[in-house]
């Protein structure tokens, strides 16, 4: 199951942050040991250079896309293989939805699309969508029969 997908800015704030089976009590923990992870080794990362961390018997494979970090955190058989898999399709929908490595203010200007399309490749827990044809056509906010 993948248990959360969270993006910080580069002072740690989180930015967006989806928990998928993990108690409420447990989420401020892991809010601050990924941005603590992230605060420590991402510095001087090159975009979208995959890092690898395991915590608790779950996988954290984390990369920086511009000026924000992504970090997906899995269990179970969401492994750091594929965790790598989540992680290059979100990665590569958020370059889809800004039109290149964003800054934290195209970010946020474009947050709805970027939830849209996290909402569309990880539902419950797990990796529903991957190509990005598709993705981009379900998060157009239109009835199927319109296309």
């Amino acid at each position: 199951m993948i248990l959360a997908v969270l993006f910080a800015n580069s002072e740690g704030n989180i930015l967006v942050e989806r928990f998928n089976g993990v108690p409420a009590e447990e989420r401020l923990h892991w809010r601050s040991f990924l941005v603590k992870l992230g605060a420590d080794n991402l510095k001087g990362v090159k975009n979208e250079e995959l890092l690898v961390a395991c915590h608790k018997s779950v996988y954290i494979v984390y990369t920086v896309l511009g000026d924000v970090s992504i970090f997906v955190v899995g269990k179970d058989e969401y492994d750091e293989l594929a965790l790598s898999e989540v992680i290059f399709v979100i990665t590569s929908a958020v370059k889809d939805v800004c039109g290149k490595p964003p800054t934290e203010r195209l970010f946020l200007d474009k947050y709805g699309r970027i939830c849209l399309c996290l909402d569309e490749i990880v539902w419950k827990g797990y990796l529903e969508n991957t190509e990005k044809d598709r993705i981009r056509r379900l998060i157009r906010l239109k009835p199927p029969s319109e296309f």
